[in-house]
Formats: C-alpha cells, sequence, structure tokens
C-alpha cells in the first residue's frame, strides 16, 4: 500500500469520541466565547484546558463545618478571657487561657 500523505492517524486514546452537551445563561456563553477567542482557540479547546488546568475543591464536610463553629467560638471565649486579663489582671486568667489553648490545638489536629 502506498501513502497518500494527510495526517497520521490518531491513537484511541488521543481520540475525541465523547460529546457533553452543557446548559449556559447567554452571560455564561459570551464570556467563554470572549475568553476562547482572546486565546485563540476555540469553545472546546478552551473548555478542555480548563479542565485540565483547573481544580474544584471538595465542600467542607459537616463535621469539618462543625468543628470551624467549635473554633469560631473558641476565639470568642478567647476575647472574653483577655478581656478578663486586662481588667482583673494576667494571673487570674492565665488557667483558662491554657485549658482553652489545649482544646484549640486538638481541634486543629482534628482539621
Amino acid at each position: 500500500m502506498t501513502n497518500k500523505g494527510g495526517r497520521p492517524r490518531l491513537s484511541a486514546s488521543q481520540k475525541k469520541k465523547y460529546k457533553v452537551d452543557v446548559k449556559m445563561s447567554t452571560e455564561d456563553y459570551y464570556t467563554l466565547k470572549s475568553k476562547a477567542m482572546k486565546a485563540g482557540m476555540t469553545k472546546s479547546e478552551y473548555m478542555r484546558r480548563c479542565i485540565h488546568d483547573s481544580s474544584v475543591r471538595e465542600r467542607l464536610s459537616p463535621e469539618h463545618q462543625k468543628q470551624i463553629r467549635q473554633l469560631c467560638g473558641m476565639a470568642n471565649n478567647l476575647n472574653q478571657i483577655a478581656r478578663k486579663a486586662n481588667a482583673q489582671g494576667y494571673s487570674n486568667a492565665r488557667s483558662e487561657y491554657l485549658h482553652l489553648a489545649k482544646q484549640i490545638d486538638q481541634l486543629l489536629n482534628q482539621l
């Protein structure tokens, strides 16, 4: 068989055989179109690049949300201890501070 020229065949992993339909608002569509044009790519190639080059962080689990709320409460407690220390003297607030600091360390280690 003689070589007729043309583009070499793509391997199975290089072929683009899947199609994904995406619904967008008008604003999103024109943003995509504009960014792809500025990048000198087709909309499809731009979206493929976005998929490869970006990352999405997972949502916080309910357990992590609970721990963050606990940290916020502990921060409020620290502020109260600081006010007490300023008003009554530092020696009275020291034990409360040490106890709360230990709890915060434990919670941060869990996160």
